[in-house]
């Protein structure tokens, strides 16, 4: 049994005020199960609909802290500070030596993360804020690459990315409590791809996007279309160049502008914000530093 930690946020992740975004995140410590293909599956019920969740206008970009995990397993949270940055960390976690994959997961629809998905020793977790780990299934060390880029089949709650080492993605819709339908193929050939993220709207459509850089270090624009079935349109080149970084994540909106932004960190540990536009023609701002050293300490970041 593999120990880890739960979070608890007590609902300061609220997009209302940044005095909300800006309050104390509690530690709390659990244990996660490491026991038992990808099952992460619920047959027996219906594939999610948006009438069961309360969701918010797809104007409203995401507002969730960043978090890393570093090499010891210690886990921090860096909450947004309201002008485009982020809080000094807080320690909120520990344990988590063995979490291949971990990504946030909104629940129902309110622009703020209610629990966590993580993979352990190949077994997907569940983690509530504040509550106990569940297992949702086994079998998912088959997977290079697991993450949440928000609602991407239509329905109110946030669903789960998964690339195999054959380079086919896979969506997992989310009924909203942490469970998962069974697996869909959408794609293959994804892995010329070294990074894959994304956490809501980039262009302006209502509908979650997501992010790709290739072994050349271009970067291309998956626009959503709202089908579980085909979730993405054809890729939009959006840059070169971004081979410079060794990690890029979304975790929603950073500056408070209602818009989705990206994190990227280069290889000399230093964190950069590009500030998102909402326009496809144009997704990103010029890069904003927002730390000057040390982010390459955490192995993990989302």
């Amino acid at each position: 049994m593999a120990k880890t930690s739960g979070l608890n946020t007590t609902g300061i992740l609220s997009r209302v005020t940044v005095a909300a975004i800006t309050a104390t995140l509690v530690a709390t410590t659990t244990s996660a199960m490491a026991a038992d293909a990808p099952k992460g599956a619920d047959r027996a019920q219906a594939a999610p609909s948006a009438s069961a969740f309360n969701t918010e206008a797809a104007a409203d970009a995401p507002v969730n802290a960043l978090y890393g995990v570093n090499s010891g397993g210690d886990l921090y949270g860096y909450v947004p500070n309201g002008e485009g940055g982020l809080d000094s960390r807080i320690l909120t976690g520990y344990g988590w030596n063995y979490a291949k994959h971990m990504t946030q997961a909104d629940h129902d629809g309110d622009g703020s993360s209610d629990a966590v998905w993580a993979v352990t020793n190949g077994n997907l977790e569940h983690l509530p804020w504040g509550g106990d780990p569940v297992k949702i299934g086994s079998g998912w060390g088959i997977y290079n690459k697991v993450t949440s880029a928000g609602n991407l089949g239509g329905a109110g709650a946030d669903d789960l990315l998964a690339r195999d080492t054959s380079g086919n993605l896979y969506l997992y819709l989310g009924y909203g409590n942490g469970k998962l339908t069974a697996r869909k193929l959408v794609g293959s050939g994804w892995g010329q791809y070294n990074q894959i993220t994304g956490k809501g709207d980039l262009t302006g459509d209502g509908k979650a996007d997501i992010v790709a850089r290739d072994g050349a270090g271009n970067l291309y624009l998956y626009k959503g279309t709202g089908s579980s079935t085909a979730p993405f349109a054809g890729r939009i080149k959006i840059g070169g160049g971004w081979n410079l970084f060794n990690n890029l994540v979304s975790v929603g909106d950073i500056d408070f502008d209602g818009i989705t932004d990206l994190i990227a960190r280069d290889t000399a540990g230093a964190l950069y914000l590009y500030k998102g536009t909402g326009n496809a023609a144009g997704v990103f701002k010029p890069r904003v530093k927002i730390g000057a050293s040390g982010w390459n300490t955490y192995r993990l970041l989302f």
